[in-house]
């Protein structure tokens, strides 16, 4: 079978009976979440930031895998901390809110300095 060309992608996302919880769900797979307590919501499950932001994450470590086996390099894993935080005293945008900072922070074993750091030039670059 051949590789299609583009990518595509479709989630769903559905308000429940719970005020601020929502079913999201990609193919067969769903996950809760909830917004945060300070709008009235659960704030129990994961917030639709921290899902973005593990997105990312995960992103990450999965393309630095894919980079590394591609080179041959002998990784043994790979950990990514997405840190981030919101200033809303110090908006970025009125119209939106939007991260005012973002750190990633890679952890990689199986691998010295050099080859680790080439991995994540190689994901930079990406």
């Amino acid at each position: 079978m051949a590789t299609p060309a583009n990518d595509d992608y479709r989630v769903r996302a559905a308000s429940t009976a719970t005020f601020g919880r929502v079913l999201l769900s990609a193919r067969d797979q769903h996950l809760v979440i909830d917004g945060p307590a300070r709008n009235g919501c659960p704030g129990e499950a994961l917030g639709p930031a921290e899902a973005f932001l593990g997105g990312v994450a995960a992103c990450a470590v999965e393309l630095v895998e894919v980079l590394a086996r591609q080179d041959g390099v002998p990784l043994s894993g790979v950990e990514a901390e997405l840190t981030a935080a919101i200033d809303r005293d110090h908006k970025v945008r009125s119209d939106v809110t939007v991260f005012s900072t973002a750190a990633l922070r890679f952890t990689l074993r199986g691998v010295g300095d050099d080859q680790a750091a080439a991995l994540v030039e190689a994901f930079k670059s990406r």
